[in-house]
């Protein structure tokens, strides 16, 4: 039992394991429905901010303009390189004509940031460079410092040569030293510093444990909650652990689609995670909307980037779909011979059945007739019983009567009274006789058929039924069909027994077919009278 459990809850375990990003990745499905709404929302946020510009534009308010403009970019920023890449230059414009150098080198700082967006790495070091810091606030220089180890660190993930990644990066080191030297200790801005310096410097466990501190200390900007879960999905991709990467990375794209942001790496990192799952079709449909957002957004070294991945991911998707063809097309091949084989089957399943109907109608059939036989046999038996007993009767009746005229005759024989012999014969009736033995009959046979009567008039039209006379039981009509009945259709053995010619018998029957309802059938109905 405990082998059992154990097992139970390992199998349990491994169920909860591999759907422990699910949940993430439904969400992000619910999140790409909407997708559209927050396009809007983020449109109808610009175009208030548009609004504000023409309003200070009309009253001449060179402070709010600059303000307005660098909203607009901000808004931008992450969304479409050349628009806030346009705003920007409009806030330089207003910062130059008030002749503030301060926002002018704020704009440059923000300009640095779009360009290397943008992939203009070269251009966004070069604009950094041309900035004066001796004048800028702690603020800004933190930020001049953390975008100019920014342009150097994605400088080098671009570059991909170990020759000059490796001088990158420890030029990014550099600047983001210089950056967390500006930064409030234990502040928002130290630990989005502090946590991608140790990823940069290959400390996974302690750039884990930075990003996570980041994360669940700070009340962060979608922006911002998007690079950090982003960040620590790619960190667990390196350390292994994929699931956690695909969760991450999940939560990082649905933080970009409700912030809109384009130039991402979630979606892209997502997809290449999910590919190396083997779901290809959600890492196929991902890789497209980030190669969609990095066209929307004109960033170079994104396409780029998604370009040396989309055809791996496609090619997979369409290797899969062709295998997926093959064994539908193997799949179809076998169901149709099952389907042939079921047909076969069915063919021979329906003669059998046809051939056990067949059976089952010739057993019912020969059912039938042996209940017919055997319903036969009661009613013979039952006639001959009753008969054998009449007439066994109807014997010993007339031996004992014969019996006691010899005696009487042999004694009047003997005293020489021949005139007591005449009127011993002169007691004796045949016609009496007869007409006894016809009563006798006829109450046998009713008690054998008890609806004769009235099954034989059902053969004949209501003015053609047979009427009996007071005490007469059957009357000579009857009494021919009531032998036939019993199987006595002979008409010589008719006539002998009812005391009729042959001629007389042949009348009767002509004369009472004639009459019935059904001539041709007449015989077949009289015996198909039951007994009780």
């Amino acid at each position: 039992m405990r082998y059992v459990i154990a097992l139970l809850t390992f199998l349990l375990s491994i169920n909860l394991y591999s759907q422990s990003y699910e949940n993430e990745l439904q969400k992000l499905e619910q999140a790409l429905l909407k997708k559209d709404i927050y396009l809007k929302e983020k449109y109808h946020k610009i175009n208030r901010l548009k609004q504000d510009v023409s309003k200070y534009h009309v009253t001449g308010k060179t402070n709010d303009l600059y303000k307005s403009y660098i909203s607009l970019f901000t808004e931008y920023r992450s969304f479409k390189y050349d628009s806030a890449y346009y705003f920007l230059e409009k806030a330089k414009e207003t910062a130059i004509s008030i002749n503030d150098s301060v926002l002018l080198s704020r704009a440059k700082i923000k300009e640095g940031f779009v360009l290397l967006s943008s992939g203009l790495f070269k251009e966004s070091i070069d604009t950094l460079n041309s900035i004066n810091l001796t004048k800028l606030p702690k603020t800004d220089t933190f930020e001049y410092y953390a975008v100019k180890a920014r342009s150097f660190y994605d400088l080098a993930d671009y570059n991909q040569d170990p020759r000059f990644s490796i001088s990158y990066i420890k030029k990014g080191n550099q600047y983001l030293d210089q950056a967390i030297a500006y930064a409030k200790p234990n502040s928002h801005q130290f630990w989005s510093s502090e946590s991608l310096k140790r990823m940069k410097q290959l400390d996974y466990n302690g750039a884990e444990f930075a990003f996570n501190y980041w994360i669940n200390n700070f009340d962060l900007p979608a922006e911002f909650y998007g690079i950090a879960t982003s960040s620590l999905g790619y960190l667990y991709s390196i350390k292994g652990y994929q699931d956690k990467a695909i969760k991450y990375l999940a939560l990082a794209a649905i933080s970009d689609i409700e912030n809109s942001t384009k130039e991402t790496v979630a979606l892209r990192n997502l997809a290449n995670e999910l590919f190396k799952k083997g779901d290809l079709n959600r890492a196929n449909r991902y890789v497209t909307l980030a190669m969609e957002d990095a066209t929307f957004y004109n960033a170079r070294h994104r396409k780029i980037e998604i370009s040396s991945i989309l055809p791996i991911i496609e090619g997979a998707q369409l290797l899969k779909v062709k295998n997926q063809k093959s064994k539908l097309e193997k799949i179809v091949i076998l169901l149709g011979l099952l389907s042939l084989a079921v047909i076969v089957f069915l063919i021979i399943i329906f003669k059998q059945l046809h051939a056990k109907n067949q059976s089952r109608k010739a057993l019912a059939e020969t059912n039938k007739k042996l209940k017919e036989m055997n319903a036969n046999l009661r009613e013979s038996d039952a006639i001959k019983q009753e008969y054998i007993t009449y007439f066994l009767t109807v014997t010993s009746n007339f031996i004992r009567k014969m019996d006691s005229i010899q005696k009487t005759t042999i004694q009047k024989v003997i005293a020489k009274k021949p005139d007591d012999i005449l009127n011993i014969m002169k007691r004796y009736s045949i016609k009496k006789e007869r007409d006894d033995l016809f009563r006798h009959f006829d109450e046998v046979f009713l008690k054998l058929f008890p609806s004769y009567i009235e099954d034989y008039n059902k053969l004949f039209p209501d003015d053609q039924k047979v009427i009996l006379k007071p005490n007469e039981l059957l009357n000579t009509e009857l009494r021919i069909f009531a032998l036939y009945r019993l199987g006595i259709q002979d008409s010589n053995q008719l006539a002998e027994f009812l005391e009729l010619s042959v001629a007389t018998i042949y009348t009767y029957k002509t004369r009472i077919k004639s009459r019935s309802l059904c001539k041709d059938a007449f015989e077949d109905n009289i015996m198909a009278i039951k007994t009780y």
